[in-house]
């Protein structure tokens, strides 16, 4: 899953791209206003949490830019100050949920969580198909019952396909939602990574669809 950060203080930038790292996810980053909406205009994120106090643009403009062009991804937005105007004009700018600094750096993990899944129609913090689960929360992976140790990357390709179970993803689009925006990206990777899930997840769920991409069905 791939996360738009955007945040001006540096420190609080660094510490937030460190735990989305932790969590499996891939992360690109903004300091102010101009450079979030474009990012969040031409590069395919899952998730998006944003600070109100932003410089050049703030983040409510931001904001609501992306939502009258169409972009619908979750967002979740940070503010310094604890004020219920603030927080109102937020939601109704488009927002998802916010979170009130100081705060939590679980809390902040598992409100994305709970945004990412809720988009892909997801209700449970543990995804499965068929004997494969694979539990959001602690990014722990079981076949049958069984731990399976994956790399990060074939985490993420997995993670996402579960995320939309009868989908079709194409590898372009698995391509642009596991590498970073400055990240050399070949789609021909995707092919080794599910080579790489159906070795180490026997009778796996993931269906290959010649020539247009990979979905995961009950096997």
């Amino acid at each position: 899953m791939r996360i738009l950060l955007v945040e001006d203080d540096t420190l609080l930038r660094a510490q937030l791209r460190t735990a989305l790292h932790d969590a499996g996810y891939t992360v690109d980053e903004a300091d102010n206003g101009r450079d979030a909406q474009f990012l969040g205009e031409t590069e395919a994120v899952d998730a998006v949490v944003l600070d109100l106090g932003l410089p050049v643009v703030d983040g409510i403009s931001v904001l609501k830019r992306w939502r009258a062009q169409g972009r619908n991804m979750p967002v979740l937005i940070l503010t310094a100050r604890d004020n219920w105007h603030e927080k109102v004009a937020g939601i109704d700018a488009g927002a998802d949920d916010y979170l009130t600094k100081p705060f939590h750096m679980e809390e902040l993990l598992a409100r994305l969580r709970a945004l990412i899944r809720r988009a892909s129609g997801q209700a449970s913090a543990v995804l499965q198909c068929g004997d494969l689960q694979l539990d959001t929360r602690s990014g722990r992976v079981t076949h049958a019952g069984q731990p399976v140790v994956l790399t990060a990357h074939e985490y993420k390709v997995l993670n996402y396909l579960m995320h939309r179970p009868g989908v079709l993803v194409s590898r372009a689009e698995l391509v642009e939602h596991i590498y970073a925006q400055d990240f050399d990206r070949d789609s021909n990777t995707i092919e080794v990574f599910v080579g790489r899930l159906r070795k180490k997840l026997p009778g796996t769920c993931i269906e290959t669809v010649r020539g247009m991409g990979y979905r995961m069905v009950p096997p």
